[in-house]
């Protein structure tokens, strides 16, 4: 996992509490510090995966780019059509002057809101995020039974990537959330998708979900390794970093 490049300010990087991802200006004063940071693992890690999704010509919107290296990493493996979203202003605006200074200049950034998003319908090959959905899940109660306030911004996040993906489009999360937690959200009556989805990562496994538009069924395939309930097994490696103190109060 990389480490932050935060210069005078490692306070505003690692909360002592999760709810401080639930506050815009905590966010804000993080990204005008800090260069670069990768939620649940860098490319390499799951890059066998995602190939197995996304073709060079497809149109691709990432959610929450924040100042990841994803949208880099997806350019370099040939898929030059990429939208990047971020609530924050000051993200948005580091990213857009990161990517000009390194020539990715087809890559477009802007600043907008994953609970309604300013495009039109069925516009989008691939919709992905990573760790975006699972700031959602902060504060949201019992993980069997969250809060319906979570729910409804869950909801109203799904809704909005099920309409910009094309007819045949595919979202891909990558998420900590485990599939009997993400399970009743991503198969909600309203959606066409399938359900699929596979692991990755040392000791403590992060979860790859891929949700085609247009292909479900009552027999969608299901992975061979499925959990039946939560696992909590950590190694050392997995306890370094971030993601811990973001998983400890998710799921």
């Amino acid at each position: 996992m990389d480490r932050i490049e935060i210069g005078r300010q490692e306070d505003v990087a690692a909360p002592s509490s999760a709810l401080a991802y639930l506050d815009p200006h905590y966010w804000d004063r993080r990204f005008s510090f800090e260069e670069h940071y990768e939620w649940f693992k860098e490319y390499s890690h799951f890059q066998h995966l995602i190939q197995q999704h996304i073709k060079s010509s497809d149109s691709v919107l990432e959610l929450g780019c924040g100042n990841s290296q994803l949208c880099e990493e997806l350019h370099k493996d040939g898929i030059t059509e990429i939208t990047c979203i971020d609530l924050s202003a000051v993200a948005v605006e580091k990213m857009q002057k990161r990517l000009l200074g390194k020539g990715y200049k087809d890559i477009k950034v802007m600043e907008a809101d994953m609970l309604d998003l300013p495009f039109g319908n069925e516009c989008f090959d691939v919709v992905v995020e990573k760790g975006t959905m699972d700031v959602l899940f902060v504060d949201s109660g019992d993980p069997w039974n969250p809060k319906p306030a979570t729910v409804n911004k869950v909801m109203a996040m799904l809704e909005n990537v099920h309409r910009v993906l094309k007819p045949d489009g595919t979202f891909i999360s990558i998420s900590f959330g485990q599939p009997h937690f993400r399970r009743p959200l991503f198969e909600a009556p309203e959606f066409t998708w399938s359900f699929e989805w596979s692991t990755f990562g040392d000791g403590f496994h992060y979860f790859f979900y891929t949700l085609k538009k247009g292909k479900r069924s009552l027999d969608s395939k299901k992975c061979s390794d499925r959990l039946d309930s939560p696992s909590i097994c950590l190694l050392q490696e997995e306890l370094e970093g971030e993601d811990y103190i973001f998983r400890t109060h998710i799921d």
